[in-house]
């Protein structure tokens, strides 16, 4: 079988994965504190017949941490998080990171996440208020006040460089290495009454997602003339004189 019809293949199967990032994305440009999917590609370099053919790999899955829009609620315990910190929440799994700080109060007066996991403080503990303490302000460094009296505080985040994440529910992600506390408050913070978007460009997925496409299409018409070509050789040469 010719090469070039290794390549093409790999470059196909390459670009399904693509099509299926891109179509996460698409699926979750209005879901709060998502993160959005990339793919990376690399090329493998193989000798065939004394002649350098690539490759294409089929990528592997990595999750963008560029920040989101942030849209105003009003909400006391509606939070964003400026800079590069994540909410800490404790999941069944264990701990897990997310941007999304659309939190609630129960009964009890513990914080927790749309999904009903505990919301952690810097310490890894959840986050308890008084239920009837009164309103709830939340200082940019995530100090929790009721009444003018700290009754807790915000526990964020950050992830080590080249640390790999892996996604989990409620927008929130597992780090392959062990989360650091944010102490530096001057370019992070905390942002109450407002809640982070998606970090989804959809106008640009859509971009993509039509590129890639067109890319599939030139690909399988290129599958296509190399069979012929080599079917009619074959016819030709095979024929009887």
């Amino acid at each position: 079988m010719p090469s070039a019809l290794y390549v093409d293949a790999a470059a196909q199967v390459a670009l399904a994965r693509r099509l299926d990032s891109i179509a996460a994305n698409i699926a979750n440009a209005t879901t709060p504190g998502y993160r959005a999917d990339g793919v990376k590609f690399d090329s493998l370099v193989s000798a065939t017949g004394g002649r350098n053919v690539a490759f294409p790999a089929a990528g592997r899955d990595y999750i963008t941490t560029a920040a989101g829009p942030l849209s105003r609620t009003g909400g006391p315990l509606d939070l964003a998080v400026r800079g590069a910190g994540w909410f800490a929440l404790q999941s069944p799994d264990g701990p897990v990171y997310t941007r999304d700080g659309r939190f609630e109060m129960a009964t009890t007066g513990e914080l927790r996440s749309v999904n009903g996991y505990p919301v952690l403080d810097a310490s890894g503990a959840p986050i308890s208020v008084e239920a009837a303490g009164g309103p709830i302000a939340i200082a940019g460094d995530g100090m929790i006040s009721q009444r003018g009296r700290q009754v807790g505080a915000m526990g964020l985040f950050a992830f080590p460089p080249g640390a790999d994440l892996t996604r989990y529910d409620n927008s929130s992600v597992i780090p392959d290495q062990p989360a650091i506390p944010v102490l530096d408050f001057v370019a992070n913070g905390i942002v109450q009454g407002y809640v982070e978007q998606s970090n989804v460009n959809p106008v640009r997925e859509l971009t993509r997602l039509i590129e890639v496409q067109r890319a599939f299409d030139n690909i399988t018409a290129s599958a296509d003339m190399i069979d012929g070509a080599r079917l009619d050789a074959i016819k030709t040469l095979g024929a009887v004189a």
